[in-house]
């Protein structure tokens, strides 16, 4: 199974490409997306929507795992703007027949850590610890691609023993 995990934003969109064999997972691909903020809206979602179309068709992953959306109650544009990134996604994994799954980050937490209420730095380390890496991947964004696509195998796991 290959899953495209994706961290969306509007500014900087983690992603990572994770594929399971047996027991074990390898990384395929993994890195950020990076809009130029000098442009306007419309422009940076075009940015966005031909690197995952590039990235999905590289790769042509079975399933995408996003990230759900969330609004803090003091920041709630962040969550408007992050919107316009994830519908980015979604519809180039739509026009590819690609299904995709959400997860909120509580769950993604308890799914690596068994916290949903696991630090940044749990989960850095978590992803680095059952991926066996030599270093917390880096930027932030793309270790949370990674904890996404992780959390999705964990579940796709968990549905194929029920």
């Amino acid at each position: 199974m290959k899953v495209l995990g994706v961290d969306p934003g509007l500014r900087t969109s983690g992603y990572a490409v994770v594929e399971s064999r047996g027991r074990g997972l390898t990384i395929l691909d993994a890195g950020v997306f990076r809009a130029d903020v000098k442009l306007a809206l419309a422009a940076r979602l075009g940015q966005l929507y031909d690197d995952v179309s590039r990235l999905l068709d590289e790769h042509r992953p079975g399933v995408m795992a996003v990230e759900e959306l969330y609004a803090h109650y003091k920041h709630p544009r962040t969550a408007i703007l992050m919107g316009h990134a994830r519908g980015v996604f979604l519809l180039a994994a739509h026009e590819r027949e690609v299904p995709v799954y959400g997860f909120a980050a509580t769950r993604i937490k308890k799914s690596l850590t068994g916290n949903g209420r696991a630090s940044k730095e749990q989960m850095q380390r978590a992803v680095q610890l059952q991926l066996g890496l030599a270093a917390v991947p880096r930027p932030a964004d793309v270790a949370d691609a990674l904890a996404i696509a992780m959390c999705c195998l964990n579940e796709r796991r968990l549905e194929s023993l029920a």
